[in-house]
């Protein structure tokens, strides 16, 4: 394998995707092992929030999924190529069927000189499914799969971190409606912090993850979308009341959404559109399934440890509180940290003088 005779640093990967959220997360723990880094977008001049790396490691360089020129040039000198890219609702030129569906096999036949390829789907890629999204991460992973058998298959339920696009939209969400239609209240996800599932990538990379598999991804906890929203309104500290919206009124709901984006050209904001796929996808859990636990197809099968909700979460919904971080009362010590104190405050008052680093407060030290 390439990994035993050159270093990383003699390596080239190309992440397609990694100037968006999850690829962020995956550019900066390839910068962090050595790699050097090409991150194919369609704006180049648009990604200057990559991770910056050591100096000439992370290169932005043009390339659009339509045009196989671009992508052939993206993948000319990788040694590893990592295919990141998906999107959640039709825009303009941006398909379900060009990009998760046809794009995988294409860049896997124009990167003949990778010795590895990491792809990303989703748990619920289903080629039955009535979702168009499923049924093309379906697609997308069966074509894959003919070009490069050898090919690792990453599905990750919700991703969650700072800067997702699950628990800060439940949060904008609970900041501008008072009560929340909730579509798929009770449908169970297993949310999983992208920095692990960058982890798994950079595993799959480095050699340490068995090829030709396909990998279902999930957190130590599963939650219905409703505890979910509780847990956001918990962060917050806001009361809202959850009015669950049955599937046929969903899809109902998610077709007018989609055409009032479609006709304000995509003027509407994105927490208030959920389009009528989206409400399918929402009638399905979105769990790792018992094959794969049972055949060590998971995250921890790959030795990484799941992140917990509650350790990344409230870090950045903090600043969804009515006065955000800055919010004194609920932010307040409830006992003084008096180990400086003249005086005990109290039974409760922690007063341990002889810890102290230094005289109490209003006091000389002594000589």
């Amino acid at each position: 394998m390439i990994g035993a005779l050159r270093t990383p640093e003699q390596q080239i990967v190309t992440v397609f995707g990694g100037s968006g959220f999850l690829g962020r997360y995956v550019v900066s723990l390839l910068a962090q092992r050595g790699y050097r880094v090409l991150v194919p977008t369609r704006q180049p001049n648009m990604a200057n929030f990559l991770p910056l790396g050591k100096v000439g490691q992370i290169h932005p360089i043009h390339a659009n999924l339509r045009n196989e020129d671009s992508v052939a040039h993206a993948v000319a000198r990788a040694d590893h190529v990592i295919n990141l890219v998906g999107i959640l609702q039709e825009t303009g030129r941006q398909r379900f069927d060009t990009l998760q569906a046809q794009a995988p096999a294409m860049i896997s036949r124009l990167a003949k000189k990778a010795v590895s390829f990491t792809h990303i789907s989703a748990i619920g890629a289903d080629a039955n499914s009535e979702s168009a999204y499923a049924r093309s991460k379906a697609e997308g992973e069966a074509a894959l799969l003919q070009a490069r058998p050898d090919a690792v298959i990453l599905r990750p339920s919700l991703l969650f971190g700072p800067g997702d696009g699950s628990f800060n939209r439940f949060a904008t969400l609970a900041r501008m409606l008072p009560v929340l239609p909730l579509p798929g209240a009770d449908t169970r996800f297993q949310p999983i912090y992208a920095g692990d599932v960058a982890a798994a990538i950079v595993a799959a990379v480095d050699g340490r993850v068995p090829a030709g598999r396909t990998y279902e991804l999930g957190g130590p906890e599963i939650r219905t979308l409703r505890q979910m929203m509780e847990l956001v309104f918990e962060v917050t500290k806001r009361k809202r009341a959850i009015v669950p919206v049955p599937a046929s009124a969903a899809r109902a709901m998610g077709s007018v959404m989609g055409t009032l984006d479609w006709l304000t050209l995509g003027l509407m904001p994105n927490e208030l559109v959920t389009t009528r796929d989206q409400a399918i996808l929402l009638e399905s859990d979105n769990v790792v399934s018992s094959s794969a636990v049972a055949e060590g197809r998971t995250l921890q099968g790959l030795g990484i440890t799941p992140t917990t909700i509650e350790a990344i979460v409230p870090s950045y919904l903090v600043r969804f509180r009515k006065t955000g971080q800055f919010d004194l009362k609920r932010n307040a010590t409830q006992t003084m940290p008096d180990l400086l104190a003249p005086r005990s405050g109290g039974a409760s008052s922690d007063f341990h003088p002889e810890r102290a680093s230094g005289p109490a407060i209003g006091q000389q030290a002594s000589r």
